[in-house]
């Protein structure tokens, strides 16, 4: 029976070869439902249990227990996968489950071994999921088992060797098994004939494994191997670049339209009233600026507001430095409002207890740098923060977020001890009043949010020389021209827009921009900050007396307001673009209402969100600390002389 087998399966390999050597189509195709193919494999075999008696004839003086072996299996098989994630599978074939049991001693002190060849034809249907679709897939199912091969050989020291086969073998079994495997596909994209080559692994528990009768004995097995796999693709209509009629979709590039403007600001800083803690340290972190008590006893918040800085990176460099020092600045003001308390919230994942030991050693320096009495300080400890950034049910960035969500959280119901850190700090950042992209190259798209999933422009110097800006997003983009021209004067550009529709087909739009380096115009103005917590645009209601008593009484008839809107870099950089537009609009919306209301006229506004863009940020999105203060909305005030 057993030469019958391997004839055939030797039949089944020849045709399935002859299949594969069929010539293919060059065209699209899709991924075949059926697949038809054979596996091979090598069986693991481990023995459990007791066997004493091997056949109506033979009962060996010693039993036998523990024991293992390794023998082959083969099938057939034939998958079908109605869907990308779900199929089933059908294999059938030889499967070995011989081995060689432990030896043992005889009571005349002879060594004595058993081997077994037992064998099967085996049945096995499996249910089929990939997850996400891709080539991982995992299976489990039945398995049964018909009893082909029962033969077996006892020797014995100083006795005859005895083959014979096995009594009392059960003629089927009916056991179980779960596995994994990976397709790795070996045809080319074009071809309508699929060949997969499968490896696979899977594990079949003992239950439902014993092979005979009587006794114990009972088996389970890991099984290893490789599955060859054939299916027919439908042939489907090629993607093909298309030219959009300009009626559907319009693409153009507007040049600068005025040189760039360099703002000299005079900054007020938003205190960010959280400390951060190092994972795997309850100690203070040492970017911390922690003073002696001397240096404590003469530390005052105006010294923090000395430094001028001249760009954009001296700004971020600036603003640290002034964070790194929020124990200080709000031990210089406890110290200078005695009727004044405050709380920490100290929160760590691992429990409120770390938490609260984050607050005790904040409430420590407190006490033993600036001679705050501890009754003014409450603790406490938590497991999440009061507004956590980690929500129930995420799963992206989570080291990120929870990096912001270990820390302490310094609460007052006095305003003096939470308030902004005073201006008079001088900055200076590029700008232009009337327009802030004025000096940039704006690539107008509409539709193309609708349209596209994403699409990039590539611009070709006089030197064909090509850069490649993207991937973009909205119907509207930019890029700074003076960024575009480096060190060049001058120059007339090749723009090309390349796109990728949702259906995704390409699409391809070109002009032309011409480019001058212009000289820089010196304004002066203020500024302001607004902070969000994380993933909030709504949060700008909260700041609503701030816009409306702080802000808007310096906005003079004529002046500009320009907006700008942040975030971090967690998220998706398509959501973040539409989050922090949203909070620069909002904070428009209330300073309009507001000036409107106090009869100012002549304002103009510019509001627009730069999301994670990292051009564009203020600040790093290395430390907790950095990502908080780029979740932010700025607003420079340039008066109209």
């Amino acid at each position: 029976m057993y030469q019958k087998y391997k004839i055939v399966q030797k039949g089944i390999i020849c045709s399935l070869m002859l299949l594969l050597a069929q010539s293919t189509v060059q065209a699209q195709t899709e991924k075949p439902k059926w697949y038809f193919g054979i596996s091979g494999a090598a069986n693991m075999n481990f023995y459990d249990g007791t066997t004493q008696r091997l056949s109506n004839d033979l009962i060996v003086p010693t039993a036998f227990h523990d024991g293992n072996g390794v023998k082959g299996f083969g099938s057939i098989l034939v998958e079908y996968n109605p869907s990308k994630v779900w199929g089933v599978m059908f294999n059938a074939g030889y499967d070995g489950r011989g081995g060689k049991f432990d030896d043992v001693m005889a009571p005349c002190n002879c060594p004595a071994t058993l081997k077994t060849n037992t064998s099967y034809i085996t049945i096995e249907p499996s249910l089929r999921f990939s997850p996400g679709g891709g080539n991982f897939y995992l299976f489990a199912g039945p398995r049964v088992g018909i009893n082909l091969q029962k033969d077996f050989n006892y020797t014995q020291l100083n006795q005859p060797n005895t083959d014979g086969e096995l009594s009392e073998m059960k003629e089927s079994v009916i056991s179980g098994q779960i596995g994994a495997g990976y397709d790795i596909q070996m045809s080319a994209a074009t071809s309508t004939t699929k060949f997969v080559i499968s490896p696979f692994v899977s594990y079949h528990p003992y239950f439902g494994q014993s092979p005979r009768d009587i006794e114990s004995w009972s088996l389970s097995t890991v099984r290893a191997g490789v599955a060859l796999k054939m299916g027919k693709a439908r042939l489907t209509e090629a993607p093909v670049a298309v030219v959009v009629p300009a009626e559907e979709f319009q693409f153009s590039v507007r040049g600068p339209i005025a040189a760039p403007v360099k703002i000299q600001l005079s900054e007020t800083l938003p205190l960010l009233n959280y400390v951060f803690f190092d994972e795997g340290s309850s100690e203070i972190p040492s970017r911390y600026v922690l003073l002696s008590p001397a240096a404590a006893s003469t530390f005052k918040e105006k010294q923090l507001q000395q430094t001028p800085s001249t760009s954009v990176t001296g700004r971020s460099a600036s603003q640290m430095n002034v964070y790194h020092n929020v124990l200080n600045i709000i031990g210089d003001r406890l110290r200078s409002n005695p009727g004044t308390s405050i709380n920490l919230s100290g929160a760590s994942a691992n429990g409120p207890k770390e938490g609260k030991i984050f607050a005790e050693n904040i409430k420590s320096y407190l006490v033993n740098a600036f001679g705050i009495n501890g009754s003014r300080i409450v603790t406490q400890g938590r497991t999440k923060p009061l507004l956590p950034s980690e929500q129930p049910g995420g799963t992206k960035e989570l080291a990120l977020l929870r990096e912001g969500d270990r820390r302490v959280d310094i609460q007052s119901n006095s305003p003096a001890l939470l308030m902004e850190v005073g201006g008079g700090m001088m900055r200076e950042v590029t700008a232009t009043p009337a327009d802030p992209l004025a000096g940039h190259v704006i690539f107008s798209a509409p539709g193309a949010e609708k349209m596209f999933s994403s699409y990039n422009v590539d611009l070709i110097d006089p030197n064909g020389k090509s850069t490649v800006y993207g991937p973009f997003y909205k119907d509207q983009e930019s890029v700074s021209g003076q960024a575009i021209l480096g060190n060049q004067p001058s120059g007339t550009y090749k723009v090309v827009m390349l796109g990728t529709s949702k259906s995704g087909l390409p699409v391809r739009k070109e002009s032309t921009v011409y480019l001058q380096s212009q000289k820089e115009v010196v304004q002066t103005g203020l500024r302001y900050s607004i902070l969000f917590n994380f993933n909030q645009s709504t949060t700008v209601a909260t700041y609503e007396a701030f816009l409306t008593n702080t802000v808007a009484p310096l906005v003079t008839n004529g002046s500009t307001v320009i907006i700008h809107g942040h975030t971090d870099k967690i998220g998706e950089e398509a959501y973040n673009a539409t989050l922090s537009e949203s909070r620069a609009q909002q904070a428009q919306a209330i300073l309009e209402r507001v000036l409107a209301k106090a009869g100012k006229t002549g304002v103009k506004f510019q509001a627009n969100g730069f999301g994670e863009d990292e051009s564009h940020a203020q600040f790093d999105n290395n430390l907790p600390e950095e990502r908080f203060y780029n979740r932010t909305v700025i607003i420079d005030i340039i008066p109209a002389n």
